[in-house]
């Protein structure tokens, strides 16, 4: 059994990917950043749907043809297939711990 706040990473030069777990069709990953952006060359664009929860921390997520949207801890959004996205901010100070599932 392992715990999603547990076994954080002491270095945060890059923003932390880990896969939980994993099949054909969904990918659920834990992502830890502190004060990390999207690059700013460009959006996501996914192939998948990606519903997304804030469990600790704070972060703005701003869409190509719509407004941001400011996530606080228990925050969640779904965001369908090929609508670009990026991250525009998270709080440098403390981590932000988001639970990510790709379907």
């Amino acid at each position: 059994m392992k715990n999603i706040f547990t076994e954080l990473p002491k270095n945060f030069e890059a923003e932390v990917f880990e896969i939980l777990a994993s099949s054909e069709t969904v990918k659920i990953e834990r992502i830890i950043s502190k004060g990390h952006t999207s690059p700013e060359t460009g959006w996501y664009d996914q192939e998948q749907n990606e519903w997304v929860i804030v469990l600790r921390g704070e972060a703005v997520l701003a869409f190509e043809e719509d407004e941001s949207v400011r996530l606080t801890e228990g925050s969640y959004i779904n965001i369908p297939s090929h609508k670009k996205h990026r991250v525009d901010w998270t709080d440098p100070n403390h981590e932000t711990i988001w639970l990510a599932v790709h379907y």
